[in-house]
């Protein structure tokens, strides 16, 4: 054993990574903590999280001054080395899913919506069919509201209400 190898710390010799990969590794962690700040109450309820880091994200939704928040981010990152953040990824995961997944039927709804005021019987007679449980006078009386006020344009209060009406009706399927 060489003389120099006792003046380095065990913990120096265990880490093959060089020092721009532990910058990048800490950018990443760093990163991933902006994204658990912009995260929602609810959505952040989902994610099993260690209290301080709780604690750090919480503090860093308070802070609106940029230089303030770069160095609660720099702090979350910092909490995040310590511990495993494989299940926070994978829950982080979920979350996003679940929204493009809300995305996705919310854009199909306002296809149908649109397609249904723009007098396509067709449309009409795939509702029926695609929502069975409607109410089909109510629906009618929607759509053809909802047309009347687009040709004398005025307020989608009609529209709307169409909207919601189907959104109503996928819940219930």
């Amino acid at each position: 054993m060489s003389p120099l190898n006792d003046d380095i710390p065990e913990s120096m010799e265990d880490s093959d990574k060089s020092k721009s990969q532990r910058k990048r590794e800490a950018t990443a962690l760093q990163t991933l903590g902006e994204e658990l700040v912009k995260l929602n109450q609810g959505q952040l309820n989902q994610i099993d999280l260690p209290d301080n880091l709780l604690d750090a994200i919480n503090v860093a939704r308070k802070i609106h001054k940029r230089g303030g928040l770069k160095r609660q981010l720099q702090y979350i990152g910092k909490i995040m080395r310590n511990i495993d953040i494989e299940p926070i990824l994978h829950a982080l995961d979920t979350i996003k899913q679940k929204d493009h997944q809300s995305n996705l039927q919310f854009h199909k709804l306002e296809q149908w919506r649109d397609r249904l005021i723009s007098d396509d019987k067709q449309a009409l007679t795939e509702a029926f069919k695609a929502f069975p449980n409607a109410d089909r006078q109510h629906l009618r009386q929607l759509v053809r509201k909802a047309a009347k006020e687009q040709s004398e344009n005025k307020p989608p209060v009609s529209s709307r209400a169409l909207f919601k009406y189907l959104r109503e009706l996928q819940q219930q399927k």
